[in-house]
């Protein structure tokens, strides 16, 4: 294994505070002004209408909704670079990565991350690689229902890998008890994080055209007071 390009994006002066938050890329920003105007530019519906069709896995028995999981064939920032989604969006966010031996840094072997959604420092290693996830913040699953099932194929791989605004690595068993909610229902557990979530949430509704529930509306109200100004 090699070891390259330390990350940058995690900054915390007591690693292992729970108060410690990853530094990522914002959105239109994380203020509460900010959110309100996002809001203001989307579409608000009801409750989520659940859409038949949707099926994550590839294959003979698989739908495929979104394109091969982590595939670089997307337009977005990181496409046809060599290296599949997962491991760009873990070479982005670890610390003291190390990388699989090869022609390409491309298979993140080991790192630290900083979980934006818990604030604990977690050790990755590719041979637990559960215990970390890639999340995407606006879920696959929500979207489908509220509107990407009519998109063309290829505008739903790169919403899957939209590694600028809808995904993170995060706590493998937060992700999964974060499932395919959104802000409405689901907040994390670092407090400190949840103006960054949920304006990310509302930064890639407003990107892709998708609505967000009645729920998702009044929770990032709520919170908005509370961020930033």
């Amino acid at each position: 294994m090699t070891s390259a390009r330390p990350a940058v994006l995690l900054v915390c002066l007591l690693l292992l505070s729970t108060a410690c938050t990853a530094v990522e890329p914002a959105p239109a920003g994380t203020s509460g002004s900010s959110i309100r105007s996002e809001l203001a530019l989307l579409k608000v519906v009801a409750t989520r209408p659940k859409v038949k069709g949707y099926d994550r896995e590839c294959g003979k028995s698989g739908a495929c909704s979104f394109g091969q999981p982590w595939s670089d064939n997307h337009t977005g920032p990181g496409g046809h670079d060599g290296c599949d989604t997962r491991n760009n969006v873990l070479a982005r966010q670890l610390t003291d990565v190390t990388y699989k031996t090869g022609p390409k840094h491309c298979v993140v072997m080991s790192g630290q991350l900083l979980d934006p959604y818990t604030g604990r420092l977690i050790s990755f290693r590719k041979a637990a690689a559960g215990k970390v996830q890639i999340d995407h913040v606006y879920p696959l699953a929500r979207a489908w229902d509220l509107g990407a099932s009519t998109w063309p194929e290829q505008r739903r791989v790169d919403f899957a890998n939209d590694q600028t605004d809808n995904l993170l690595a995060v706590d493998g068993a937060t992700n999964a008890s974060k499932s395919d909610q959104g802000p409405g229902e689901w907040l994390p557990l670092n407090k400190s994080f949840r103006c960054t979530y949920v304006a990310r949430y509302l930064h890639v509704a407003a990107k892709y055209k998708l609505p967000i529930t009645r729920d998702d509306q009044l929770a990032a109200q709520t919170l908005a007071p509370t961020c930033k100004s």
